[in-house]
């Protein structure tokens, strides 16, 4: 029999704990374990629930008498996976104890770093061996032509230009992300934002032929931000309009107060970038925040975009309690909103 005390030990803690005696037959287990394995678990043979390779191995070890010992274990809830931490311990005289640890967050943290990484890399791998070919070729007999050596040096600055915008995104986007938690509070103008956004916007504006509909109220209120982080916001998103929607010819950008907004307890200004291009699926609208995501990432490598837009304005609007509102067609152009409390 198993002592009260410590079944009522292993039934209070939060995380899921099973006891299991030297058969490998499940003892014990606590409301958190049979909500992961349900409550056919017990009496069972914990094999039958924990068969992946490395937790099985480390099973055989514990029941062999290691004393302690780890592994992985993943599990399937709904469409999400999740990754537990199981540890194993021998310390009873009949039983050890398995505990889980839900690692899911660690994991999925450490895939986005090595994703980061892998894509920094390779975003510099390319235009580097662009540069380092040219450059050996320009040392060769190239050097000496005049019209090859022109046109090498003016690739080699359009791919020091790509360079100079990764690292620029980059850096901001680390800043960004160093002060996400702290909201800003000084009050801005989001006319005063947009006029500055569009003034420096203006020759790619003239040159792209855009017609610009420009409709905000002077009198909209202000809102606690950080102004050069708003600016950047809109810089970002308006300079996507005339990247990918000059087509359209046309470049709406519009301000309106929501008195009421579900997950506000303020009114909110909702900030609309909308432009009359291509558009594209709705179907990626989910991915388009994340670095380094690019619908189609020829043209958007053509067109002097870094891939880190877009998570740059997600970061800025979390910071500023905002959020990001996107709608896309093909054929219909695209809108983001930029949604911002006014307290």
């Amino acid at each position: 029999m198993m002592d009260v005390a410590l079944s009522s030990l292993v039934a209070a803690l939060p995380q899921p704990v099973l006891l299991v005696n030297k058969q490998g037959f499940v003892q014990a287990a606590n409301s958190a374990a049979t909500e992961l394995f349900s409550t056919r678990i017990m009496g069972a043979q914990i094999r039958a629930y924990l068969r992946q390779p490395d937790v099985a191995a480390m099973l055989e070890r514990v029941l062999a008498g290691q004393t302690e010992d780890s592994a992985s274990f993943i599990a399937h809830s709904g469409s999400r996976e999740m990754v537990w931490k199981v540890v194993a311990r021998n310390g009873l005289a009949e039983m050890f104890v398995l505990s889980f640890s839900d690692i899911s967050d660690i994991e999925a943290a450490e895939a986005q770093r090595r994703d980061f990484v892998a894509n920094v890399s390779h975003e510099l791998r390319s235009p580097l061996t662009v540069l380092a070919g040219f450059i050996e070729t320009l040392q060769g007999p190239a050097g000496d032509d005049p019209a090859a050596r022109a046109e090498f040096l003016e690739i080699m600055a359009e791919q020091a230009v790509r360079m100079s915008g990764l690292v620029a995104d980059l850096l901001s986007l680390s800043r960004v992300e160093a002060v996400e938690k702290i909201r800003p509070r000084e009050p801005v103008s989001i006319d005063m934002v947009l006029k500055a956004t569009l003034a420096a916007l203006r020759p790619q504006i003239e040159a792209a032929s855009i017609r610009l509909d420009y409709d905000v109220p002077e009198d909209l209120p202000d809102i606690p931000g950080d102004y050069d982080q708003l600016v950047q916001v809109f810089h970002n998103l308006i300079e996507n309009g005339l990247k990918y929607g000059a087509s359209g010819g046309r470049l709406d950008v519009s301000a309106v107060l929501i008195p009421a907004l579900p997950g506000y307890d303020c009114p909110a200004l909702r900030v609309g970038i909308r432009d009359y291009g291509e558009g594209f699926d709705p179907i990626f609208i989910p991915r388009l925040t994340e670095r380094f995501y690019r619908i189609d990432k020829a043209r958007s490598r053509d067109s002097g975009g870094t891939g880190l837009g877009l998570a740059i304005v997600k970061h800025i609007l979390s910071r500023h309690r905002g959020r990001l509102i996107i709608r896309s067609a093909p054929g219909e152009g695209s809108k983001f909103e930029a949604v911002l409390p006014c307290s």
